[in-house]
């Protein structure tokens, strides 16, 4: 998903800026998101073909395992074409094939843990990376204490320096108006979409504006329904997908989404109210982790899965929009809880083990 993708080229943005003769090479796989994300950026991009791990006992594995093993032949000549001087993994399964190799060939090793609970790549690769960059205290439990630095998410570093600017009226928003932007990920959230067609005649009516990402597999099926209730309204913006998401975060007052890693980092450096609906189908659960540690701290309210209404989502909306010192004190808390300057601490570690 894009949350392994946007903290790796926050980072790259990060050492290019510091160093501006540096060369990456990203290694990904050929059907991912980072297949069409990375190339745009302009960083060279080869694939290996690997395949995560069944939960359950299944003869799917023993091609997993196979393919594993064939990657890690493919990922050492890579490497040794490359020659780099570090190797970085940012989750996903490339990195189980690409790190362990780079460690074997005894080249300098960093896996960078967004969430709260590791994933299963990290976990193995733990033994073998130099050093192991977290962004939740509570995920030091995992891993061995003497390879862990708390760095937080890189792309915070970049959400945290931008300025806010008329973004808004690009989606044909008043951006003098207060702002919701409702996102369901990079691609999307049937639940959340439900939700929020049920709340759409109310959002119609209230004095703040949504700025509403359905997702694009969503966004035909979602706008033919608004269609065909009359929903549509100056109020309400739908757009498939975001490009300039940074940009747009820094100018609402109120996001609503999933509690993957790297919305959480964006929403701590800028240090804004959240309401987080967890996906349940991650491993170990760990968004639901990931938004209880903001929960505690009263920086966000959350709502499970399972739990979700249109009725549900209004009431928190409402809670939140139209009471200015509960806002106040959830923008404060979300700001402490942030580490506004993760890519420079990232880049730091870099050079410590390089």
């Amino acid at each position: 998903t894009g949350g392994h993708i946007y903290p790796a080229l926050a980072l790259i943005r990060k050492i290019r800026e510091v160093e501006p003769d540096a060369e990456f090479l990203y290694v990904g796989t050929k059907n991912g998101l980072e297949s069409k994300i990375v190339p745009k950026e302009g960083i060279p991009f080869k694939t290996i073909h690997i395949q995560g791990f069944r939960r359950s006992i299944t003869l799917d594995n023993f091609k997993t395992i196979y393919l594993f093993l064939s990657s890690i032949h493919k990922a050492r000549a890579i490497i040794r074409d490359f020659a780099p001087d570090v190797v970085i993994g940012t989750g996903g399964y490339v990195c189980g094939s690409v790190v362990y190799a780079a460690s074997r060939m005894h080249i300098p090793t960093l896996i960078h843990e967004q969430n709260s609970v590791p994933g299963v790549t990290n976990k193995f690769l733990a033994k073998y990376a130099t050093k192991i960059a977290i962004c939740f205290p509570d995920v030091a439990d995992y891993f061995p204490k003497n390879k862990i630095v708390l760095t937080g998410n890189p792309r915070a570093e970049e959400v945290a320096g931008i300025k806010k600017s008329d973004v808004l009226e690009t989606y044909s928003l008043d951006k003098s108006l207060p702002s919701v932007l409702i996102f369901g990920g990079s691609r999307g959230a049937l639940k959340i979409n439900q939700a929020v067609i049920e709340a759409l005649p109310e959002l119609a009516r209230k004095n703040y504006q949504v700025l509403y990402v359905s997702g694009e597999r969503y966004f035909k099926e979602v706008q033919q329904e608004m269609f065909e209730k009359e929903m549509t309204s100056k109020n309400v913006s739908l757009q498939p997908y975001i490009d300039n998401m940074a940009e747009v975060l820094v100018n609402v007052q109120l996001i609503i989404g999933r509690a993957g890693a790297t919305s959480i980092a964006e929403i701590t450096a800028i240090g804004i109210p959240a309401i987080l609906i967890p996906s349940p189908y991650v491993t170990n659960d760990h968004q639901t982790k990931n938004a209880q540690s903001l929960v505690k701290a009263g920086a966000v309210r959350m709502i499970p899965d399972n739990e979700l209404t249109g009725e549900k989502l209004l009431e928190s909306m409402d809670e939140i929009m139209t009471d200015k010192v509960i806002w106040a004190q959830m923008a404060a808390a979300s700001k402490e809880q942030g580490i506004p300057d993760a890519a420079t601490r990232l880049y730091h570690l870099i050079q410590e083990i390089v």
